[in-house]
């Protein structure tokens, strides 16, 4: 048997002697390698491999897989591990366009010719002396995108899923006595590559684990389980495959972390099976992950031990009924993230500690549910889902977003959808994809995480894909199937058990639901997290509780893709498409994540956890407050519910109330804490924390919080202080208690304020009506819309000089009249009330006609020294909020430095905003500054103004700080994220129609 590299141009030609796909049980020789959890069975191939890159398939080195054939002289790379990461080319970010569009003419189903890069691994292993007497097995677990493989010179087989395991048998190929040659090649775009369309990182290599596996002659080939409830018990159903020919005996215990449940024995005639009742288990869910050990040892007939299988059991039930999606008998509500497998270092090349960090930080932030986005994750992800608690919608490995992006073209265009999409109705792609969801169900289907198989993501529709859903459906009834492509193809509307959109707004969720009763509802993607992002996603949650049929979504996403490079000059940063001269290439499209992908937290996760709670509380009064448990198994009195008394950031009174709740329960609990009689603003905070330690999190940890503010008596006027006016000829001149002040006729503006012998402005004021445009602006067009606040901003007239308005001996009125170079024509008219005691007043008074659209910012902006390096504000917080933005935050006293105001989204944009501020101030080391105070506005302090932080493309390029920019708004506009190339900001979070006033004040400190 030979292999022919010109048989990967064949989409038919998807596999070749690959062993059939199985359970990921692991075994182990005895009871003492199953206590330490370390298998002779298997011996790691991961670490430095040689490693030759060719361009194409007509400048592979011919062969170099024999066993004579040198290649001392190649270079080095690490398994696992991408090639592109190791130096060997360059990673490449591509959408839904394929990477090699615009470099060669080819049609679907044919592969570059040109540049399409190969990767020759060479390594040489020895066969451990235990693995002597046992079938020898090469095991890859995901190499991307498809590899064939020789032992010895030997070809052994082919493989082109990337993300499921690949196994092959090298038994005869092997030499037991001496060393072996193993060599690799890997290609990065075969045919089938069509269908590995993802939106992400286009790399190639051995990206997950190698292992060289040995297996008894007496040896369970596949578990399968079935792990039910019936009436408080748990139904125990084990099916094992062994090798050809086995015979022999299995013994089994079922174990709980108290000792033995239950116990047997079966025969082992190439198959065995067993069952048991077990009375009063404790049910798996994503709530309370209970799991159970089920113990296997596998006896050949002369009764020797041949092996151990240690399997993790969740006894749970998955249903859909009456239109829902039930488990254990509960409506599910899906509260979710997709995830791609990434890290800025390594790509999809994983550490364990990586995974388990993402399954933490989903925990810590009351995501219950993950989609894997868009191909089976590392086995070891599904492990951990089963022992933290996580619902998984499993997804197939298959999108082919670029050919069906070609459909939505032709809608556009008014012609007739091409039905020849692929997969679609080709027969020549039905083996392959129906193969790729073979493999991920034999892998995955003991895990009781995993309750919904996916066909995959933005492939259209068809016939191929629709007998991938049968295929699910009959191997495995326990579960539902899931694909959010029909809803642009009907034809086979049976293809997915529930109703999967992407994006969609609520209003229009509630009108197909009105109508379409047939189905659940879920949205497999929304809320898409671009930049600064997440706005108004609250409405989701909201009709989540509003309408049963509507079970929740998954928001895209939950990691950043970016790459960690090295810009000219040293200066390392996270690169996204293009910032590897990859051409085509789609920005910075990619940075999606409710991570950094350094794994670093963004500020959206506060606001994901709010809304993601499960716990709802709200004061309805100073001594009320209402609380629903909206868990589906757990009482609320597993939760500390911690009450606290707080005015400006002091604590005043500390107290708990004891919340028995059970599961869908809402009842008025009285607050226990006497109300103050001291003047000021009190803050009534109730946290929901864990009472004890768990895997995720250590007790203490905040799920969910509510809060009351409410204000005690008339807040103290400060004393005045007289004030004089000094009318000079160029200028107009104050002085008060340890200030003075300047407004210019020449500028004309306030040029200056002068606090403590200090000044205070390295600018003068200026009304600022702009923001640095997030993704999301950039995508619906805002700049386009609104740019003419910009200009605004930058190139506000004054058409009147300052103008004294009002004086009495302590106060003084200044005005000044602003045009705006707007069309129609707008105006501002800025006044200054100028108090002896230091504080200075502002109001803007915005006149716009209805013709133009609302700014995206009103406000002032202040630029100050540099030295005003620390920021304390008392408002929402601690992460930046918006109007749309604000349902995780708190009301409180916070405090941070100047410098980390600015988040660092993969591209500069807004960020960094503070809603319903009180006050703010910035200073120095020496406590000096500056504070502002208004009634609940808004409030930014950044080192760049708005213009630097649009025209830069990364952080790093941004200008060396120098000063602080200060921004003291009425409002700006909320952020949006419905999805980010069109979704606006929601009418509500804009700023209002008509004319516009806003006041604060300020003085120095």
């Amino acid at each position: 048997m030979r292999f022919e590299p010109l048989m990967i141009k064949d989409p038919a030609f998807h596999e070749e002697n690959r062993v059939a796909p199985h359970s990921d049980h692991s075994f182990y020789r005895n009871l003492n390698e199953l206590a330490i959890g370390e298998s002779s069975f298997a011996q790691s191939l991961n670490g430095i491999w040689k490693f030759q890159a060719s361009q194409n398939l007509s400048d592979i080195p011919e062969g170099f897989w024999e066993k004579g054939y040198d290649c001392s002289g190649w270079g080095s790379i690490r398994v696992p591990g991408h090639i592109q990461t190791q130096g060997y080319g360059t990673p490449q970010y591509t959408n839904v366009q394929y990477p090699w569009d615009g470099h060669e003419n080819i049609i679907p189903g044919e592969m570059p010719t040109t540049f399409n890069p190969v990767g020759n691994y060479e390594r040489t292993f020895e066969v451990p002396e235990e693995m002597g007497s046992d079938r020898l097995y090469l095991l890859f677990q995901g190499v991307e995108a498809s590899f064939a493989l020789w032992v010895n010179g030997q070809y052994i087989g082919y493989a082109s899923d990337s993300f499921t395991p690949a196994e092959f048998d090298i038994t005869s190929a092997t030499d037991f006595k001496g060393p072996n040659k193993l060599a690799v090649q890997v290609f990065k775009w075969p045919a089938t590559a069509w269908i590995n369309d993802q939106d992400f990182f286009r790399f190639s290599g051995i990206f997950r684990d190698v292992l060289l596996v040995s297996k008894p002659q007496i040896h369970a080939t596949d578990l399968e389980i079935k792990a039910g409830l019936s009436d408080g018990n748990g139904i125990l159903e084990v099916s094992a495959t062994f090798s050809p020919n086995s015979l022999g005996s299995v013994e089994y215990d079922l174990k709980d972390g108290t000792g033995i449940l239950a116990s047997g024995k079966a025969t082992i005639d190439e198959t065995a099976k067993f069952s048991e009742t077990v009375p009063g288990v404790r049910p798996w869910s994503a709530e309370s992950p209970s799991l159970y050990s089920l113990e296997l040892r596998v006896f050949a007939p002369d009764g020797s031990l041949s092996e151990v299988i240690s399997q993790k059991i969740g006894f749970r039930t998955f249903e859909l009924k009456d239109g829902l999606m039930l488990i254990n008998g509960k409506r599910i509500e899906f509260k979710g993230v997709n995830r791609h497998e990434f890290g800025h270092l390594t790509g999809r090349a994983l550490a364990k500690e990586q995974i388990l960090a993402d399954i933490i930080g989903m925990k810590k932030n009351n995501i219950n549910a993950v989609r894997t986005s868009h191909y089976p994750n590392n086995s070891y992800f599904y492990s951990l889902c089963d022992e933290y608690g996580l619902y998984v919608i499993d997804e197939t490995n298959l999108e082919s977003h670029g050919v069906w992006d070609r459909v939505l073209a032709c809608r556009r265009a008014g012609l007739p959808d091409p039905w020849d999409s692929i997969p679609g109705d080709r027969p020549e792609w039905e083996e392959v994809v129906v193969s790729r969801a073979r493999n991920v169900l034999e892998r995955d289907k003991n895990h009781p995480c995993v309750l919904l198989w996916s066909c995959g993501n933005e492939s259209f529709g068809g016939k191929n894909i629709f007998q991938m859903s049968e295929f699910f459906r009959h191997r495995d009834p326990s579960r539902l199937v899931h694909y959010e492509g029909i809803s642009a193809d009907r034809r086979y509307n049976d293809t997915s058990d529930v109703e999967s959109r992407m994006y969609v707004k609520t209003v229009e969720i509630e009108e197909w639901l009105k109508s379409n009763p047939e189905k659940p509802y879920i949205l497999c993607e929304y809320a898409h997290a671009m930049g600064n992002s997440c706005g108004a996603a609250f409405k989701y949650m909201d009709l989540l509780e509003k309408n049963l049929r509507f079970q929740g979504g998954f928001i895209w996403d939950f990691i950043d893709q970016a790459i960690e490079t090295v810009d000219p000059i040293g200066r390392k940063y996270l690169g996204y498409g293009g910032d590897f001269d990859d051409r085509p290439h789609d920005r910075e499209f990619s940075g999606n994540g409710l991570f950094f992908a350094d794994r670093k937290p963004t500020p959206k996760l506060q606001e994901i956890r709010g809304i993601y709670s499960s716990i709802k509380a709200i004061f309805i009064s100073e001594t009320e407050i209402q609380i629903e448990n909206r868990f589906l198994f757990t009482n609320a009195s597993e939760y500390d519910a911690v009450l606290t008394l707080e005015r400006e950031g002091i604590l005043l009174a500390q107290d708990s109330i004891q919340v028995d709740l059970a599961p869908g329960e809402a009842k008025v609990f009285t607050q226990p804490i006497p109300l103050p009689a001291t003047q000021g603003e009190h803050v009534l905070t109730l946290s929901f924390r864990l009472k004890k330690d768990t895997l995720w999190a250590k007790a203490g940890h905040e799920i969910a919080f509510a809060q009351k503010a409410f204000t005690v008596g008339e807040a103290a006027l400060p004393d005045p202080k007289p004030l004089e006016v000094i009318t000079g000829l160029q200028n107009l001149g104050f002085k008060g208690a340890s200030f003075n002040g300047i407004f210019s006729f020449v500028l004309p503006c306030l040029g200056s304020y002068s606090y403590g012998g200090r000044e205070l402005l390295k600018q003068p004021p200026a009304p600022n009506f702009w923001r640095a445009p997030t993704d999301n602006d950039r995508g619906n067009r805002m700049a386009f819309e609104h740019g003419q606040w910009k200009l605004a901003s930058q190139y506000a007239v004054p058409t009147s000089w300052p103008t004294l308005v009002s004086q009495t001996s302590d106060s003084a009125g200044v005005a000044i009249d602003l045009a705006l170079p707007t069309s129609p024509a707008s105006g501002v008219k800025v006044t200054y009330q100028v108090q002896g005691n230091g504080w200075i007043g502002v109001t803007l008074e915005l006149d716009y006609p209805p013709e133009l659209p609302p700014p995206p910012e009103f406000g002032m902006l202040f630029t100050l020294p540099y030295e005003l390096e620390n920021i304390e504000w008392y408002g929402n917080g601690p992460e930046e909020t918006y109007s749309d933005k604000k349902s995780g935050a708190k009301l409180g006293v916070y405090k941070g430095l100047v410098k980390d105001q600015l988040v660092r989204y993969l591209r500069p944009q807004e960020s960094g905003n503070k809603t319903d501020v009180r006050w703010a101030k910035l200073t120095d080391g020496l406590g000096r500054g500056i504070i502002f105070k208004g009634d609940k506005f808004e409030f930014s302090a950044l080192n760049y103004t708005p213009a630097e932080l649009e025209s830069a493309l990364h952080p790093h390029e941004l200008p060396a700080p120098f000063r602080v920019i200060a921004r003291v708004n009425m409002m700006q506009m909320g952020v949006g994220g419905d999805d980010s190339w069109g979704a606006k900001t929601h009418e509500e979070f804009l700023l209002p129609r008509g004319p516009l006033s806003f006041s604060f004040s300020f003085k120095g400190i």
